[in-house]
């Protein structure tokens, strides 16, 4: 087994200057994706399995380098949310090693014909997907998205470069190097996984700035985050989303399915971008109180509108909903709740401060459900189910890169597909034009 990889740092390899080093990795990137767009659906889906495997053999690593970030992050005083996004334990390193496992179980994308005929004139036309190339990924506080990348990445035929924060630079550096001995193991290319992480924040910049050698660049994480890359950028973006994610608990709402998606939508898991941060309730709906005690006794801070106070539990704690609350994403256990009279009132609300991510609908009128799904702008529509199911393994995608809101080729969970881009291919027989 190859050991040791990537034992020298960034540094090191590709010298102190950060926008040259970040140039010289892009090129080794370009060079290592030339190769691995090559390489046959058996031997990337060998690669996948033999990370996922050295994953997990190699857990105490992890959980080292894990635990070492935690603890800056604590001494920091990180939020608890960035502290949950950021641990690792057992159960989540499996789940890592099985969502490689479930990629390298799906269709290769690269190759698929998206359309083709043979024109009148006798050329032949096919529009097939191949990979995208260099792919720049920055996120922060998510070692698993250092995994979901480097698989998706593998799968499609991409190299990825990776800037993964301080906050979890030694999960990411400890990750990175397993992942890239595998490579090595499998006889891929090692360098269509690399980090930038050694240049700290000159890394970010430079990758955002390399326009022609990294040709898109993905940001994952909070609004700020997002939006410096954004605005920053000279490399195109994928944008994603923050998630001010809403449920509407429409006036035919069965109280228990109500409750049960609430709930879920809102506590399964608190630091999720699908977590649900609005509650939206029909003034006719049966299921309001009950739907806001369970939230009150699972202990979500619950910030209402003069209406939605009135349907609270006595005495329970409770704050005044102001505007800021209907357009923050709390990642935490906090939840705005307002009281509509009409479906149309319900949308609009939607239409003013979401983000396009998620919303739900809660109803058993066919209508309005039918209406919610043809008005709602966002990524994703969830008709009687919780708001966490936009996840990529979740819809069957496997791992994901992110959840874009952008109404671009790649809208949603992104997965496989949304990592590759289209080639025209005309075959003649000694055509010209006239």
């Amino acid at each position: 087994m190859a050991e040791n990889t990537s034992i020298l740092t960034a540094q090191q390899t590709f010298g102190a200057d950060p926008v040259a080093g970040v140039g010289l990795m892009a090129d080794d990137a370009r060079q290592a994706a030339r190769g691995l767009a090559r390489a046959p659906r058996a031997w990337k889906d060998r690669a996948l399995l033999l990370m996922a495997r050295r994953i997990e053999e190699r857990q105490d690593v992890v959980l080292e380098a894990n635990g070492k970030d935690l603890e800056r992050g604590r001494q920091n005083e990180t939020s608890s949310a960035l502290l949950d996004r950021l641990k690792l334990d057992p159960a989540r390193i499996k789940g890592l090693a099985d969502s490689l496992r479930e990629l390298a179980a799906l269709p290769d994308p690269v190759g698929t014909i998206v359309r083709g005929q043979t024109l009148s004139n006798g050329l032949r036309m096919r529009q097939m997907r191949v990979p995208m190339g260099v792919v720049g990924v920055i996120y922060e506080a998510r070692p698993n998205v250092t995994v979901d990348i480097a698989g998706i990445a593998v799968k499609s035929g991409n190299a990825a470069m990776l800037r993964g924060g301080s906050a979890a630079l030694e999960s990411n550096r400890a990750l990175v190097g397993i992942l890239r001995d595998a490579l090595a193991d499998a006889k891929l290319p090692v360098d269509c996984v690399q980090t930038v992480d050694d240049y700290g924040r000159d890394g970010a910049n430079a990758l955002m700035g390399a326009r022609g050698k990294v040709d898109v660049l993905i940001p994952r994480g909070g609004r700020g985050l997002i939006q410096s890359v954004v605005k920053n950028a000279t490399v195109p973006v994928i944008e994603t989303g923050e998630g001010n994610v809403h449920v509407f608990i429409d006036e035919s709402a069965t109280p228990e399915m109500a409750e049960k998606i609430a709930l879920n939508s809102k506590t399964h898991r608190t630091s999720t971008c699908n977590s649900a941060e609005t509650l939206l309730l029909h003034s006719k709906s049966e299921a309001g109180q009950r739907v806001l005690a369970a939230l009150d006794k699972a202990g979500v801070k619950l910030h209402v509108d003069e209406r939605a106070a009135e349907l609270l539990p006595p005495g329970s704690e409770h704050f005044q909903a102001t505007e800021e609350d209907w357009e923050t994403e709390y990642l935490g256990m906090d939840m705005a709740v307002k009281v509509v009279d009409s479906v149309g009132e319900a949308l609009a609300h939607i239409a003013k401060y979401s983000t396009g991510h998620t919303e739900a609908i809660v109803t058993n009128d066919l209508a309005n459900s039918e209406r919610f799904v043809a008005e709602v702008e966002s990524a994703a529509v969830m008709v009687n189910a919780s708001t966490r199911f936009t996840d990529g393994g979740q819809l069957g995608l496997g791992a994901e890169i992110g959840i874009s809101t952008q109404k671009m080729h790649a809208r949603g969970p992104m997965g496989l597909e949304e990592l590759t881009t289209t080639k025209w291919v005309v075959q003649g027989d000694g055509h010209v034009r006239s």
